[in-house]
């Protein structure tokens, strides 16, 4: 393929987990409420519980919603799946793969550098009601423990079958473990709108002045802890740039060519910032550091 996707790269989120943590759940609840076009990587794409109504037609390990995104088997291995996905002449805005329940997220990280994708960040799920009893079992333990050292973002699970000292008592082995790794809590599977983000992927030419790139990644690591998520695109003096953390991770890229070639939705716009936190922050403090780094 002479110019794959015109040099775009696809982000690439990776959902981990010990088994039954609850990851389908919360791929199920985000093609539910799907607003962009996914590619969903799957070990079984029978497991994922798609409306029938949605479903555009079936082929094979292949699964084609009406709304555009896209369920693929894994069951032949990373590298055939990521090849299916080049094929498409219209690449998906974003690619989930949700990883089987005894993977380690830090091999597959590799995958995700592969020809026309990027690493968003890497999710991991887990389970409040029943973590810690897998986590000290001594078939599990190491597992799981691997799971949580490497995630970019945790999210909590199965809080409505868990009291609040569970949930409390979980915060703070995941806090041992994992020291300084933002938490998330779902509901029931849901999550924060705009969590995964949204923004079109990087691969510019020339980044943004070196002074306004330092100055916004000083913003990124000045951000609170409680801060999960932060993606969006800010205008500089030598154009926009795609401004994004998940949770150790943080990246200013150049983005003006993709953004020529590319119709964005109207939450994408240059100026629209999503910062999600779980706790309060002070708008106008986020701003001020904001507008030091954008000029």
């Amino acid at each position: 393929m002479a110019a794959l996707w015109d040099g775009r790269r696809v982000p690439v989120t990776l959902l981990g987990g010990y088994l039954g943590s609850g990851k389908t759940t919360l791929l199920n609840e985000l093609l539910a409420t799907a607003d962009r076009r996914y590619a969903v990587l799957v070990n079984d794409v029978g497991a994922v519980n798609v409306d029938a109504a949605l479903v555009a037609s079936r082929d094979g390990d292949t699964i084609e919603l009406t709304d555009g995104c896209i369920c693929c088997s894994l069951v032949d291995g990373f590298a055939l799946a990521f090849e299916r996905i080049r094929e498409r002449p219209e690449p998906p805005d974003h690619v989930l793969v949700e990883m089987s329940g005894v993977a380690d997220p830090a091999r597959v990280v590799p995958w995700t550098g592969t020809a026309g994708f990027r690493l968003d960040g890497v999710l991991v799920a887990f389970d409040v009601d029943q973590g810690l009893e897998m986590e000290r079992a001594r078939w599990s333990g190491d597992t799981l423990r691997r799971q949580v050292a490497a995630a970019d973002l945790l999210v909590l699970t199965k809080r409505d079958l868990a009291d609040a000292d569970a949930e409390c008592a979980a915060r703070e082995r995941l806090a041992a473990l994992a020291p300084g790794t933002p938490v998330l809590a779902a509901d029931r599977g849901r999550l924060p709108a705009g969590w995964l983000g949204a923004a079109p992927g990087a691969g510019g030419r020339k980044g943004p002045d070196a002074a306004e790139r330092e100055d916004l990644e000083r913003w990124l690591d000045a951000l609170p802890a409680h801060v999960v998520r932060v993606k969006g695109l800010v205008s500089t003096r030598t154009g926009p740039v795609l401004v994004e953390a998940v949770g150790h991770r943080r990246r200013v890229r150049d983005v003006a060519r993709e953004l020529a070639q590319f119709e964005l939705a109207e939450s994408e716009k240059v100026g629209t910032l999503v910062v999600i936190a779980t706790a309060q922050l002070d708008p106008k403090a986020l701003a001020r550091g904001l507008k030091r780094g954008s000029g």
